[in-house]
């Protein structure tokens, strides 16, 4: 199993970063080729102290390589390049095998 982890920093307009992201983001990312689940979380709390993170997004895939050819792919280039239209806080993305 592969993953893929997406944290979002705080955003300028939260309300619109919510919008945007469960209505239009969320079903592109939902759409990637050879994903096997994909899940959301928005107020991320850090232990201990604030969190820098407003969102993460996290995906399973079957290998690296399946989650490369989703990036790839047309879905996935969509998903990509529609990032700026919500992210104002700034993203990072990681990813790994989970052992």
């Amino acid at each position: 199993m592969h993953k893929l982890l997406v944290l979002y920093g705080k955003p300028k307009d939260p309300d619109h970063f919510r919008s945007y992201y469960r209505d239009v983001h969320v079903p592109l990312a939902m759409a990637l080729p050879g994903l096997r689940s994909g899940s959301y979380g928005f107020d991320v709390a850090g232990l201990g102290g604030e969190s820098p993170y407003f969102c993460v997004f996290e995906a399973s895939f079957d290998s690296a390589q399946a989650l490369d050819e989703a990036l790839a792919s047309e879905q996935g280039q969509k998903t990509v390049a529609d990032v700026p239209n919500y992210a104002t806080g700034g993203v990072t993305i990681v990813r790994f095998d989970v052992a």
